[in-house]
């Protein structure tokens, strides 16, 4: 997904167009470079890695951030040539500013998670303890019947 967004991006500039014009593809580019990141730092704390023995560290991981790292440096200096003055520092900290809210956003989505989770799970207890109150009435009125 980043070498696509990095190709359109690329692509926009040396056709001559203004570097706003690459905006989505910069934005899908930043997208692309946290999710490898994040599925790798998933894979090194999986516990089934752990309990596998598996070795985490993935070559072919490495090489992708290796080279999303050459492509980035590039696009610094094409927003450096480009751009307006002052575009590379703006970028910078848009980058920044991206990454910190797809980090909260996903940090609130698994909060999220852990919430419906707990009701589920109190549910399910508090339907099991209603079901065998139920059926502790309904043994003792039985067994006084007889």
């Amino acid at each position: 997904m980043f070498n696509a967004a990095y190709a359109t991006v690329k692509a926009t500039l040396s056709a001559g167009r203004d570097i706003t014009d690459c905006a989505k593809g910069i934005g899908d580019m930043i997208g692309a470079q946290e999710t490898l990141r994040a599925r790798g730092e998933k894979k090194q704390n999986s516990i089934w890695s752990a309990l596998a023995g598996k070795d985490t560290n993935d070559f072919e991981e490495f090489m992708a951030l290796e080279k999303i790292k050459t492509q980035r440096a590039e696009l610094i200096q094409t927003l450096q040539l480009y751009g307006r003055p002052g575009l590379k520092d703006d970028f910078l900290k848009f980058e920044a500013d991206a990454r910190k809210k797809r980090r909260q956003a996903a940090q609130e989505a698994e909060d999220q998670r852990e919430n419906i989770l707990t009701w589920v799970l109190l549910g399910a207890v508090a339907i099991a303890a209603l079901g065998g109150m139920g059926g502790l009435l309904w043994m003792a009125l039985y067994l006084r019947s007889l």
